[in-house]
């Protein structure tokens, strides 16, 4: 098949959903699908003159026999287009919709909405990353439930994580510091915990930058300052050093599409403390978590003090971590997953040419 992949530029950003479109691309591409990516420029999710401009030159490129794919952080950009003919061979591929993001104000999500439900129905498919948000797409945003299809993240084999041999518990979260991660959720959570031992290190980039001062702040306001790490962007093998000495992987996330940083702290074994924002409910095994309502820290504080103090209790969450682990999907077949779903939406090769509005 011939793809063009339209993505927000730019595509080396850090994140589970640019790791997502990064891995796909390579195992199409080693598929021997010929794809090529358009990076758009603009702002995204909710578009500006330079996004919608950007949206338009990748449908005045597309060709004839090409599928298009558009990342969802990047959909909102074409609904000025909807009409268009390209909508019968375009997918989506949603991580989630934009207009459940939190940290927008309310006019803004309720803009990204009619965006969504103006495009969402017309598309040839819906590729999702989880079941859950497949399920959220028909009744909330009038999507064709015959025309919505789940591929799941994948993970890589990777040793198990062996802890940090204490004192203490090492808790590890990843998470680019915005508000829909729930980071001033699991600082309150922890500042209720001080009579106990742990440190927390938090790893993500600080892209919205008055909500990463508020972070730091709010550590400083708890009195925990000193406990925890705000480690910034951290990838390769750094990331993996910090996997393998956690002993405890906290995700206090109001809502996910799927939770890639907990399926490979899951990979790795590591016990969870998370909330049900989202697939994190279906993603985290109950014998492997403790699992709070999202905004709930007092919840989750009381969640989080037995296994910190607890290293047996800790033992046995990591057993069943690692068995849940050892069971999800990995990348090595997620590509040919999306191919089938690409196939699926066009099941002929189109011959006409393209049509953007």
């Amino acid at each position: 098949m011939r793809i063009a992949f339209a993505v927000p530029a730019p595509l080396s950003a850090v994140s589970g959903g640019y790791e997502y479109d990064r891995r796909l691309l390579a195992g199409l591409r080693d598929l021997g699908h010929e794809v090529r990516v358009e990076e758009m420029p603009g702002r995204h999710p909710l578009p500006d003159a330079e996004a919608e401009a950007a949206a338009r030159g990748v449908l005045d490129r597309l060709g004839s026999a090409e599928a298009l794919v558009v990342d969802g952080l990047g959909l909102p950009a074409f609904a000025a287009f909807a009409e268009g003919g390209w909508t019968g061979r375009g997918l989506g591929l949603v991580h989630h919709p934009t207009a459940l993001e939190r940290g927008f104000p309310e006019t803004e999500r309720e803009a990204l909405r009619g965006l969504e439900r103006a495009l969402f129905p017309r598309l040839a498919r819906l590729v999702t990353t989880s079941r859950l948000t497949a399920s959220r797409l028909a009744p909330e945003f009038g999507a064709d439930p015959g025309r919505i299809g789940t591929v799941e993240p994948g993970t890589e084999p990777a040793p198990r994580a062996t802890g940090s041999g204490g004192p203490g518990c090492a808790i590890l979260a990843v998470g680019n510091l915005i508000p829909r991660k729930g980071h001033d959720v699991l600082l309150r959570a922890l500042g209720r915990l001080t009579d106990i031992d742990w440190t927390l290190t938090i790893v993500g980039g600080g892209r919205d930058a008055a909500h990463a001062a508020l972070l730091r702040a709010l550590a400083e306001e708890l009195g925990i300052a000193a406990r925890v790490t705000f480690a910034g962007q951290v990838e390769g093998a750094a990331l993996e050093a910090l996997l393998a000495r956690a002993d405890l992987f906290a995700a206090a996330s109001w809502w996910e599409g799927y939770g890639m940083a907990v399926a490979e702290a899951l990979a790795r074994g590591l016990p969870l403390a998370v909330t049900e924002g989202g697939a994190l409910a279906d993603l985290a095994p109950r014998d492997a978590a403790v699992i709070c309502a999202p905004g709930d820290h007092n919840s989750l504080s009381r969640a989080m003090r037995r296994p910190i103090y607890d290293p047996g209790l800790r033992a046995a969450m990591s057993d069943a971590a690692w068995r849940a682990g050892q069971r999800l999907p990995r990348w090595s077949d997620r590509a040919a997953a999306f191919a089938a779903e690409i196939a699926a939406a066009l099941p002929s090769r189109p011959t006409g040419p393209a049509a953007p509005a």
